[in-house]
Formats: C-alpha cells, sequence, structure tokens
C-alpha cells in the first residue's frame, strides 16, 4: 500500500491516536434526552404547527424529514473509503466475525428478542395497537449495521483504522442490496405487512441515493488535497448530529402524547436493544479470540457488531409507518442509549486486553 493511501484511510477512519469525542458525541444521549422534552412540549403547545409539518410529503415522504436525514446521513458516508474493499483480503478472519455476527445474527435475534419481550413478556404493559410496530421498529434498527459512530467507538478503543474503514465499506456495500429483502423477510416472518415499494422507495432515499452523492464529494474534496479534506470533515461533522436532534425534536412532537400516558414505554423498549448489544459484541470478541485475531481488530468488530446505524433505522421506520408509529419510538429508544451503552463495551474490551491476549489464546 503506498504512504499516501494509508494516509488516506486514516483521515478517513479518524486519527486512532487521539480517543477524543467531540462535544456532540460525548454528550448525544443528554441532547437526545433535552429533545424528548423539548418535542413533547413543543408538541403540547403547537400542535397545528407540528401536524401541517406531518402534511409536507410527497409519495409517503415526508420533505422536512427526508431532507434532515440526508443531512443525517451524507456526511458519514463522505467518511468512507469503498476503495478499501480490497483490503479485505489482508483480515478475512476479521471480517467474516463482522459480516457473521451482523447479517446473520444480530436481525434474526433482535427478531426473536422482540417477539419474547414485546409480544409476550412486556404485552401486557405495552400499548396493543402498537405492538406490531414495536418489533418492527427494533427489527429496522438490528438490520443496519453501524456506519460513522463505529469509527469513533474503534478510536477509543485502539482499533485498526484500516480494518475498521474496510469492514464499515463491506457492510455498507452489502446493505445497499441486502436491507430491504432482509427487513422485509423479517418483518414478514413477525406477520408485519410492509409495501415493497414503500420499502424499495425508503432505500434509494436513504441508502443508494445518498451513498452516490456522498462518494461523488467525497472525491470532489480528495481533489483538492488531503488537508482541505479534513478541513471539509470538520466543518460537515456536526451537520449529522444536529439534523438527528432536529428529526428527533420533530418526532417526540407526535409522540409526545403517547408518551406521557405510558412513560414506561421506553425502559421496556430498551431491554432487548441493551441484551443484544451486550451478547452480540461478547460474541463477536470472543469469536475473534478463538480465531486468533488481534486485540485490534476483535475490538471494531465486536463493537460494529452492537451498534446500529441508527440514523437509517429512524428514516425507515418514519418512511414505513410514520411519525405517531410505535416503529419511530422503538428506533428511537437506540438512539437514546447507544453512546452511554457502547462507551461501557468499549471499557469492558480495553479492560480485558490481558486476557485477550493472554497464553491460552489460540495461535
Amino acid at each position: 500500500m503506498s504512504a499516501q493511501c494509508a494516509e488516506t484511510i486514516r483521515a478517513a477512519a479518524g486519527d486512532a491516536g487521539t480517543g477524543a469525542m467531540s462535544v456532540f458525541e460525548r454528550f448525544l444521549s443528554v441532547w437526545v434526552f433535552l429533545c424528548i422534552v423539548a418535542g413533547i412540549a413543543l408538541g403540547q403547545w403547537l400542535p397545528g404547527a407540528f401536524q401541517a409539518v406531518g402534511r409536507m410529503q410527497v409519495a409517503q415522504v415526508n420533505l422536512p424529514v427526508g431532507l434532515l436525514i440526508w443531512v443525517m446521513i451524507i456526511p458519514m458516508l463522505v467518511k468512507v473509503d469503498f476503495g478499501a474493499l480490497h483490503e479485505v483480503r489482508q483480515h478475512v478472519r476479521g471480517i467474516g466475525v463482522t459480516l457473521f455476527v451482523n447479517w446473520l445474527v444480530k436481525p434474526f435475534s433482535m427478531a426473536f428478542l422482540a417477539w419474547l419481550f414485546v409480544r409476550q413478556l412486556f404485552a401486557p404493559w405495552l400499548p396493543a395497537e402498537q405492538l406490531d410496530s414495536y418489533v418492527a421498529g427494533l427489527i429496522l434498527l438490528a438490520a443496519a449495521p453501524c456506519t460513522a459512530m463505529v469509527f469513533v467507538w474503534s478510536r477509543l478503543s485502539n482499533g485498526d483504522p484500516l480494518f475498521t474503514l474496510s469492514q464499515v465499506a463491506v457492510n455498507d456495500t452489502i446493505m445497499v442490496f441486502a436491507f430491504a429483502p432482509l427487513v422485509a423477510f423479517l418483518l414478514g416472518l413477525s406477520a408485519i405487512v410492509v409495501p415493497w415499494e414503500t420499502l424499495l422507495v425508503s432505500v434509494g432515499l436513504y441508502i443508494v441515493i445518498p451513498v452516490l452523492l456522498a462518494q461523488w464529494w467525497r472525491r470532489s474534496l480528495l481533489q483538492k488535497g488531503q488537508a482541505h479534506f479534513d478541513a471539509a470533515m470538520e466543518r460537515i461533522g456536526p451537520w449529522s448530529i444536529a439534523a438527528l436532534l432536529a428529526t428527533l425534536v420533530l418526532l417526540f412532537a407526535f409522540q409526545g402524547e403517547a408518551i406521557l400516558k405510558q412513560p414506561l414505554v421506553i425502559a421496556l423498549l430498551a431491554v432487548p436493544i441493551l441484551i443484544q448489544v451486550f451478547c452480540n459484541s461478547a460474541l463477536a470478541y470472543w469469536l475473534n479470540r478463538a480465531l486468533g485475531e488481534k486485540h485490534s481488530i476483535a475490538c471494531p468488530s465486536a463493537l460494529i457488531g452492537a451498534s446500529n446505524f441508527f440514523e437509517l433505522a429512524v428514516a425507515a421506520a418514519i418512511s414505513l409507518f410514520g411519525f405517531e408509529s410505535g416503529a419511530a419510538l422503538a428506533t428511537v429508544v437506540g438512539v437514546l442509549i447507544e453512546v452511554p451503552v457502547m462507551l461501557l463495551v468499549v471499557k469492558v474490551v480495553n479492560a480485558s486486553k490481558g486476557w485477550y491476549e493472554s497464553s491460552n489464546r489460540p495461535t
């Protein structure tokens, strides 16, 4: 690999030597909580204004939300270098674990956990008319592997930046083709009917078009030099989180009435998400150790298996089921708990490095 290529990869994946998170990233859960409060309050005070926003849609796509979601997703995808796909062969075992957990374990285990907790154990405490919608939201959350925040988790765990970038590139490539069929299949298993037309439109709007625009933007920035690219990434970095927070204000303005009536819903929906995070991260971490992968590979592999592309999940839930749906609320619960839970997972993998690299590890 050339020095220039390596430098580009390190820049895209983030400086592995600095474990710092931005203010937006570090306090994301606080901002989400404030957006919940603001959204609920504004929804109660200005119901007419938010109903007008809800009516601004074309072909089931809400225009203000669609714009916000593009602002959320595209800056993240600019960081992804699909040219890193050719590096996959250098990390076959780690990539194999990542793909196994992300595409064969996580979506199906979440479908099971959603059925177990939402439809069985917690059903008496949840609104009966929203049970299917909650299940759908949890499935959407698990069907999209993390794209942007995994760079942060990898930095904090001293993960290999090249591996991190290559596994994100592989996952995003698969997501373009597999997200719609996988979601439709799992929702079908859960007896939830989703119009294929709506699902495909969502994939086109929130995966395919953003990927194409982001890669065009990435090439344009890199043509002006790496320094220009880095400066641009610094400027547009906060856009994604700001757009996410604005979307959450809108979402909770519509969800406010339901939440005020049943505040326990958010805590109950968090249970299957938490179980999935800890189980999937532990599984990926152990599999990498069993296969003899380095700790710097196992960490980002475990972390991407535990986290989700929640921006896409929120977008798809709103597009498929609407602002006021339980599906939209379920995906937002994932946003609410993502940062503190993932920081805990980072702490665990860092603290267990000695065990991971112990003499008992297979060679």
